[in-house]
């Protein structure tokens, strides 16, 4: 298991007895500045665990713990420490480089990579860990690596620090794939989707909010009805639906401008997790000239939870009793304030292209919000569990997708494709999509631009 990088021999392997005084040195050092307690009676209990063949005796929710070194040229460089729990998660508890390898060696990155394939390889659901917020350098590294902010405690391990608390779901290929095979569009609702989003609102809403049935859905439409006025005191709504290729609607949400702008969003509703994230990729955007945040009042369940977290929506509120007896609502909100980055989601396979720098053309259908692209802007793409920005450098139109083929380099679009162009296209947008017309965003990756 080794890796070249700036001319550095990397090898993760299992602590062994003779890395006790390293691990005990390298604990206190990283910690004492952070955290409360004796640094190398900790180290000592943990290297003790694991050598004598990992099994956790005084750990109550532990059911094993694991050491292991990064070896640097033949010299240790660092730890990885990780807690097997026994509800089938993975603790990071800790990582630690040396000093002397924290810049360009890329340790770090390789314990880090080593600690989810070991989670993975267990079956475990999630990793996760804490991490002091002055130690920003530590902070900041896992959230470069996808873990989530779940929240934080203030002078948890030691008085007047705060420790905040991150994870990182688990998946498998197969999850991960299913995520990619979906094409969904978020676009403004039309009367010709009511029965459908009637039907799923009431259908959502009924065992957790009382009052919810038609006449609430109608008034909701007859607030979009009067969105011209944008006057906040006549209540006027702005809605947006989820559809797939089909034009069937897997979401819906109503978002009402409030006085002192915030922006309510109520309904906030999916047939699915993808379609609940999909919305709150791309809303915020779309809502930014209108308010300052936006909030919303939901019962989450734990995947949503997930994904508001993971984009930034911060728990403001738990009201019990507030919309219906023994049902705790919850008040969520999302800052607006500073740039709002347009997002734009991609398959996994077109994600890795575009990074790459070998597919700098982005073909999309017309709808409201890709119309005021303009060339320049700083787009943020991203994928179910990944993200990165792209600058616009082009916009071009055009009438349909076979106009755009006739001037457009198909292997700037899809570099990986072997069949018709064409008929990826069209599986992906249905003719009455296609009829809005095309635009092609030429683009290139941020980091690509900023190395030249």
């Amino acid at each position: 298991m080794t890796r070249q990088k700036a001319g550095n021999r990397i090898l993760i392997r299992e602590a062994v007895q003779e890395d006790f005084p390293f691990v005990s040195e390298l604990m206190y050092d990283a910690l004492e500045p952070f955290y409360g307690g004796d640094h190398r009676a900790h180290a000592e209990r943990i290297f003790k665990t694991h050598i004598s063949g990992g099994q956790d005796r005084l750990g109550h929710f532990s059911s094993g713990q694991k050491m292991f070194i990064a070896e640097i040229n033949g010299k240790p460089g660092g730890v990885l420490h990780i807690v097997v729990k026994r509800q089938n998660t993975h603790k990071i508890s800790p990582l630690i480089v040396a000093p002397e390898y924290r810049c360009g060696v890329g340790v770090g990155n390789k314990l880090l990579r080593f600690a989810e394939q070991y989670a993975f390889s267990s079956h475990a659901r999630q990793l996760y860990c804490t991490v002091a917020e002055r130690n920003y350098a530590a902070l900041q590294f896992f959230l470069r690596h996808g873990f989530i902010r779940a929240g934080f405690s203030d002078s948890h391990y030691k008085i007047g620090e705060r420790e905040h608390m991150l994870y990182k779901p688990i998946e498998d290929d197969d999850e991960r794939k299913r995520h990619d095979d979906i094409n969904l569009s978020i676009v403004p609702y039309e009367r010709r989707y009511s029965a459908e989003t009637t039907k799923l609102i009431i259908g959502a809403l009924k065992s957790t909010f009382l009052g919810v049935d038609e006449s609430w859905v109608q008034s909701m439409y007859d607030g979009y009805e009067r969105r011209h006025n944008a006057d906040v005191n006549a209540k006027y709504k702005l809605i947006y639906v989820v559809t797939d290729t089909s034009g069937k609607v897997h979401g819906v949400v109503g978002a009402t401008p409030k006085k002192g702008e915030p922006i309510k969003l109520m309904p906030l509703v999916a047939t699915d997790d993808d379609s609940f994230e999909a919305m709150l990729r791309d809303v915020p955007h779309m809502l930014s000239t209108y308010g300052h945040k936006l909030y919303t009042h939901l019962v989450p369940s734990a995947t949503q939870t997930n994904i508001m977290q993971q984009l930034g929506w911060v728990l403001d509120a738990a009201m019990p009793n507030a919309y219906k007896v023994d049902v705790v609502t919850q008040q969520w909100s999302l800052s607006l304030e500073g740039e709002v980055m347009r997002n734009m989601r991609v398959k996994k396979r077109f994600y890795d292209l575009i990074m790459s720098g070998s597919k700098d053309l982005e073909v999309r259908v017309a709808y409201d919000n890709i119309k005021t692209i303009s060339a320049g802007e700083t787009i943020r793409i991203s994928t179910h569990d990944e993200a990165s920005t792209v600058i616009v450098k082009d916009v071009r139109t055009y009438s349909d997708f076979a106009s755009m083929l006739e001037r457009e380099d198909r292997h700037r679009i899809v570099p990986d494709e072997r069949g018709p162009v064409l008929d990826l296209l069209r599986r992906i947008y249905p003719t009455e999509k296609e009829k809005l017309g095309v635009i092609v965003l030429e683009i290139t990756p941020d980091k690509l631009r900023k190395s030249k």
